[in-house]
């Protein structure tokens, strides 16, 4: 097969990573593949050796056309069987290549149950006509998008997210030589990941943490992931209106999320609203017990492998953090363990790229 993927930028997020993780792997299995990316190089980004072209599309309408021209000419050479979009922007811009290149199949991914206001919804049910299939990453993302009439039922298949399993595997000297590396001794730490954005909903994990260090003041937070200035100052404001800043630190964007997976004790995740946070399939994989509110597909995922909590109450996701720090070191190890055997079994990327590669071929066939 002949495969372009379409993504809005290579920065490192889960839908990125997914994307070209997808790439790379139908790559190696003898595809022929490229990358079209609609922004520009990005200060930090997910590295790849595949074959690639940057748009530098911006928000002007000018800029988007002469992005599209330099797409058409890019697969006018390349000639794609199928175009796999990724997220809001890219799904839009694959639709509207889609015209010059009528041949080509196009499949749009959603990676969050979240994708914007009415008028993205609106858009995507106008441009229906030029995708021959749409997938979401939970369950519970079709279901929205379905109710809101964005995607005919009919049209919309789930695959969810995908993690590699090699290497996100726990190892006991790399937690050892970490925690020591951070000045960890006796503390239990938690950790969460995400960009610093109201999706994440730090608030809510910050006055969570404010009540489990009330009671528990040897317990640790630990937060990796990127922080627009704005957004970090006003939440270090709120550790010190808690009195929690001495035991909160912010780690920035890191590449090394297997070793601090290693070093904590637990993973927690906050968040508002979700599709299906790789972060978590990560921490499981890692044999981390997860504490997360149930939001999106986070359920789907985490099974009974970890604690769902309502999402927006702190008392609620406190309370489930102080019960399994109180639990028995031997309870969390079995919680993690049948957490990775639950990653292995039904969410390893290898398994994933399986069914990502049937159904590529189902649509090329026409048979979906």
């Amino acid at each position: 097969m002949r495969i372009a993927y379409v993504l809005s930028s290579l920065g490192v997020g889960g839908a990125e990573r997914q994307a070209v993780a997808l790439a790379e792997r139908m790559m190696a299995r003898g595809h022929a593949v490229s990358l079209i990316v609609l922004r520009g190089r990005q200060p930090h980004e997910w590295p790849t050796t595949l074959d690639l072209i940057r748009l530098d599309v911006h928000k002007d309408p000018a800029s988007l056309m002469a992005g599209l021209a330099k797409a058409r000419h890019f697969l006018r050479v390349f000639q794609p069987e199928l175009i796999h979009s990724h997220t809001y922007p890219a799904n839009m811009a694959a639709r509207l290549l889609k015209i010059s290149f009528p041949a080509a199949a196009v499949l749009s991914t959603i990676h969050s149950v979240y994708e914007g206001p009415w008028p993205r919804m609106l858009a995507y049910r106008l441009t229906d006509s030029f995708s021959r299939r749409t997938t979401t990453v939970s369950q519970a993302g079709a279901a929205r998008y379905v109710r809101l009439k964005a995607i005919p039922a009919h049209k919309c298949s789930v695959v969810t997210n995908g993690v590699d399993t090699v290497e996100f595997a726990p190892s006991p000297e790399r937690r050892a030589c970490f925690r020591a590396e951070m000045g960890v001794n006796n503390e239990f730490v938690w950790l969460a990941v995400g960009r610093i954005v109201p999706a994440k909903d730090y608030p809510n994990l910050i006055r969570a943490f404010s009540r489990v260090h009330a009671a528990i003041p040897a317990a640790r937070l630990w937060v990796a992931g990127e922080a627009p200035a704005t957004g970090l100052a006003l939440i270090q404001a709120l550790t010190v209106e808690l009195g929690v800043e001495a035991s909160v630190q912010w780690l920035g964007l890191r590449r090394d999320m297997a070793a601090l997976l290693d070093a904590a004790d637990a993973f927690v995740s906050a968040s508002a609203w979700e599709g299906m946070p790789l972060a978590v399939g990560e921490a499981m994989a890692m044999e981390k017990p997860v504490v997360a509110t149930d939001v999106g597909g986070v359920r789907e995922l985490v099974g009974e492998c970890g604690v769902m909590v309502p999402a927006k109450a702190p008392a609620a996701l406190a309370q489930a953090m102080l019960a399994l720090m109180r639990d028995t070191p031997q309870a969390r190890g079995s919680l993690g363990r049948a957490a990775r055997e639950r990653i292995q079994k039904q969410f390893s990327f290898d398994a994933k790229a399986d069914e990502w590669e049937s159904l590529y071929r189902k649509m090329l066939a026409r048979s979906c």
